[in-house]
């Protein structure tokens, strides 16, 4: 069997490909797997090592008509034709899209080959190419019961899968987390981070946040910052006299949950996924753009009591200090957030999408 799985180009849709494909080669090592990717993914760091890929050109679209937008178009159909010829010569038996632009073309040309397809949505709210894709599709597979409710017209054969997860994320003893970092057994460890890219705005208001208040002294940091604000960030931890771990970007995440006692993160659905499996207290500012999506996603942690939401427009310093020393004082409601998760679970998503898969194909 030859399965080809596309995705776009940030962690977000990666990472879950690449835990389905993981799941998958555990599965049957006789499955022949491609993965398709844009060529921007190239730019994001994301090392990936073990199957093969091929890129296809792709920019945004937007609703105008500029020159920019030309050319993207123009890119959108030279993607198209490169979508076709590697569908031809790949000959899959069946294709698998997580999202994106990208999995647009791959999708409608196998489509029109009468290739067997199947499309996972990470998100609560369907993205715009799942909603248009759901039409062409034979299996649409969901991370949110919620999720449903969006795709009503294809109830029928829409199944509830979780999220998949990357093979390597397992829970590690804390002292080994903590250890793997050089940090210390009797004190706070916060994880900040802002997604794969990172965020601006969250590393400068908690850098803020903490150089204004002397609670910075229960503290030890795991901070993922991304790259334009590491000489910053490293300085001013140092001249603050905080211990901590400052990451541009880090591969083995499962360090990171296993050691930290909270998180300050955005809401992509690979975060709130992560969070889930490794049941991680969470203070959550969705970012605001995208529709919507990453508020939706917030919202299904925070009905279970295991994260409290801060809007991006009310982030500040002065706001998010006091949240955080409001949770760091209370360990009792710290307790109950992380069993609040025991309602989610997430264990079988890759098992449950790999069922998913094959059951299109029969």
């Amino acid at each position: 069997m030859r399965v080809l799985v596309v995705a776009g180009s940030s962690g977000g849709h990666i990472f879950p490909a690449l835990g389905f494909l993981d799941s998958l080669k555990e599965k049957d090592k006789s499955i022949e797997s491609l993965l398709v990717l844009p060529r921007k993914s190239l730019e994001n760091g994301i090392e990936i090592s073990g199957y093969k890929i091929r890129y296809i050109s792709l920019s945004p679209i937007r609703l105008s008509l500029d020159l920019q937008n030309i050319l993207s178009i123009v890119k959108f159909f030279q993607g198209s034709v490169e979508s076709l010829f590697i569908l031809l010569e790949f000959k899959p038996d069946l294709v698998i899209g997580f999202g994106s632009l990208a999995t647009v073309p791959i999708v409608l040309c196998a489509y029109f080959l009468r290739i067997k397809t199947l499309i996972h949505e990470q998100n609560v709210i369907p993205g715009r190419a799942n909603r248009f894709l759901a039409k062409f599709c034979n299996r649409i597979a969901v991370s949110f019961e919620e999720t449903k409710e969006y795709l009503k017209d294809y109830k029928n054969h829409t199944v509830l899968t979780a999220h998949p997860i990357r093979r390597d994320l397992i829970r590690i003893d804390k002292s080994k987390a903590l250890d793997f970092f050089g940090l210390k057994e009797d004190k706070f460890t916060l994880l900040v981070m802002g997604g794969s890219l990172a965020s601006h705005k969250i590393n400068i208001v908690f850098l803020k946040a903490l150089s204004e208040k002397a609670f910075k002294s229960r503290l030890q940091l795991i901070h993922l910052c991304g790259r334009k604000d590491f000489d910053l960030l490293n300085s001013s931890y140092k001249d603050l006299g905080v211990n901590f771990r400052l990451l541009d970007f880090l591969k083995e995440m499962q360090y990171a949950y296993s050691a930290s006692d909270l998180a300050i993160c955005r809401a992509g659905a690979t975060t709130i996924s992560e969070l889930i499996f490794f049941k991680v207290p969470a203070v959550i500012i969705p970012y605001p753009y995208a529709g919507g999506h990453q508020t939706a996603n917030a919202k299904i942690l925070e009905k279970k009591g295991c994260a409290v939401i801060l809007e991006d427009k009310n982030l500040d310093s002065d706001k998010l200090q006091k949240m955080l020393q409001g949770l760091i004082e209370s360990p009792q409601n710290l307790e109950r957030m992380r069993l609040g998760y025991d309602s989610l679970k997430i264990n079988k998503a890759n098992e449950l999408l790999s069922e998913a898969l094959f059951s299109t194909y029969e």
